[in-house]
């Protein structure tokens, strides 16, 4: 051997054992280019192998010739007499090219098989689109949809995120993280609790609402141990470093239960329930609470009963007494219309009832106030007529005793001429009454106003 390819040799191991890639790989790569660089030669073989000797580094051109099935029919030794200098530069540009797959290859195969753990990066960038984390040997992604809202990534600081996706590039593996996803809870707790990390207690269910609120339900397969009171910690340090590292995301606690209508009452808490009811055909739970506790079970904008459903699975339909005691009572007595609101030839918007019959507008609906299958009210009598009726009616009851069904006629109470003091001459006042009278028969008025009595 050479003191050149001895220091070849030399100089292969030691990148393959730096870069992690065995010596046959570089060999195999280096072969196979220098059998690219043979062909461009002039006066080459067709068809050529090159062998390099692992032990003396020796290298070796051979041409080929083939028949028509391939078979190798004649070989001989076609080494170039310069191959050495050839060989030097093919061998510098495969050596870099192979170790950069090498590299990138070796990158893919750590994180592959690393979707659903967690990882700590360095923030290095960040913009609208994505924000990337420092890793160490490559770069993660944190999409603008995997990032919590209002959450600002400030340059050089230290995140935890969740890996969801490894895909493998031309330029290397590309690692999709995010902070939006609910394994990421799960994972910052089994830091945290030593208890989850060895199997002592799991983290049965969890639903999450990204930068707001939390609920996990956990399950203690150790009847000593507590699982809520290991997720907390000793005046609540464990929950705490979870909270801090999701920037004060709140975090609720719930013990897990088999029984659905008790795993209900717990994922609705602080609130407390009264009654569950389930319906399994429907998939609904209606839970009924104390009037006082009705907005605590909601929550603010609906968010704990949108997480209680989510992590019972549960539709979850939330009433107070009071509601649930005015449904069991009313409406059992009262009768209701069929039939259905539709357009027609004019496009107003009728009232067809169901059983047939004439279609009530909806301006009869409102002014009649009638079931839909009856026509509308009439309208009520104006004030002149009300008024009208009232002056009959005063005259037919002044004018009563004078009625055709009675004999006699009784005088009047007092005389109907005024004194001669309380008016100029010439101007009489009207009896009392007179003035209603005179509005129901005129002959009436001209007698009262002359003084004299009408007979009916």
């Amino acid at each position: 051997m050479s003191k050149t390819n001895f220091e070849f040799l030399e100089a292969l191991q030691l990148i393959a054992r730096d870069k992690g890639i065995g010596v046959d790989t570089l060999l195999d790569a280096l072969a196979n280019a220098l059998v690219a660089a043979y062909k461009r030669m002039p006066e080459a073989a067709e068809e050529a192998v090159v062998t390099i000797d692992p032990d003396s580094g020796e290298i070796r051109v051979y041409g080929q010739e083939l028949d028509e099935d391939g078979n190798v029919v004649r070989e001989w030794d076609d080494t170039p007499a310069d191959f050495g200098r050839i060989a030097a530069q093919t061998a510098k540009q495969v050596i870099l090219q192979r170790i950069r797959e090498a590299e990138r290859d070796l990158k893919y195969e750590e994180y592959a098989g690393r979707e659903g753990d967690i990882v700590t990066g360095i923030i290095q960038q960040s913009d609208n689109r994505y924000t990337l984390l420092d890793l160490g040997k490559v770069e993660a992604l944190l999409p603008q949809a995997e990032q919590v809202p209002y959450e600002r990534y400030e340059h050089g600081a230290r995140l935890k995120a969740y890996i969801v996706e490894v895909r493998k590039t031309t330029k290397g593996p590309q690692i999709v993280v995010s902070r939006t996803h609910p394994g990421l809870i799960k994972r910052l707790f089994e830091l945290e609790v030593p208890e989850i990390s060895s199997g002592v207690v799991e983290i049965k269910a969890c639903a999450r609402e990204p930068g707001h609120r939390t609920k996990i339900a956990v399950w203690s397969n150790d009847p000593n141990v507590d699982p809520v009171g290991a997720c907390v910690g000793a005046r609540g340090a464990r929950v705490r470093m979870v909270t801090n590292e999701l920037r004060g995301e709140k975090v609720d606690i719930v013990p897990f239960s088999e029984d659905p209508t008790e795993f209900v009452q717990r994922a609705l808490q602080p609130a407390k329930v009264k009654e569950v009811r389930l319906d399994d055909e429907t998939g609904t739970a209606t839970v009924v609470v104390h009037d006082y506790q009705l907005s605590l079970a909601i929550g603010k904008e609906g968010q704990n009963a949108r997480l209680a459903a989510r992590l019972t699975g549960w539709r979850i339909d939330i009433k107070s007494e009071t509601q649930m005691a005015e449904e069991a009572a009313g409406y059992s007595g009262e009768e209701w219309a069929e039939g259905e609101w539709v357009e027609n030839a004019a496009g107003e918007m009728v009232w067809q009832p169901a059983e047939g019959g004439e279609a009530v507008s909806a301006e009869q609906w409102a002014s009649g106030g009638a079931e839909p299958s009856q026509p509308a009210a009439e309208p009520a009598p104006s004030a002149e007529g009300a008024a009208e009726g009232a002056a009959e009616g005063a005259a037919e009851g002044g004018a009563g005793a004078g009625s055709t069904e009675t004999a006699e006629v009784p005088e009047p109470a007092a005389s109907t001429e005024p004194p001669e003091e309380s008016a100029p001459a010439g101007e009489a006042e009207p009896p009392e009454g007179s003035e209603a009278a005179s509005q129901g028969n005129p002959a009436q008025a001209e007698a009262a106003a002359a003084g004299t009595e009408t007979p009916a």
